[in-house]
């Protein structure tokens, strides 16, 4: 299901780029977006799962972890970071950057 959802938001992202000039700064600024929300998600998810406020059940999960997170926890906020700035661009009306 993770596929499925960065697979889409990978799709919305690279449309709203053709549709848009300065793309080279929209790039930019998502791939900073993902390198910091992915370093968040490795600090935050570790502390949690370390404190014991959550686990996760091994069966739905590929078995690939960063520290105690899984890979699966690192795709929501990348298909965010994808996903939310690609509607901005699709559907906000004005000049755009």
């Amino acid at each position: 299901m993770n596929s499925i959802f960065l697979a889409v938001s990978l799709v919305v992202f690279f449309v709203a780029l053709l549709l848009r000039p300065n793309r080279r700064k929209v790039v930019v600024a998502v791939v900073l977006t993902i390198v910091v929300l992915s370093a968040l998600t490795a600090v935050f998810d570790n502390i949690m799962i370390a404190s014991g406020l959550f686990d996760y059940g091994g069966d739905a999960l590929n078995g690939v972890r960063l520290g105690l997170a899984p890979l699966e926890d690192f795709a929501y906020p990348i298909a965010a970071a994808l996903l939310l700035p690609g509607l901005w661009l699709m559907f906000a009306k004005g000049p755009h950057t």
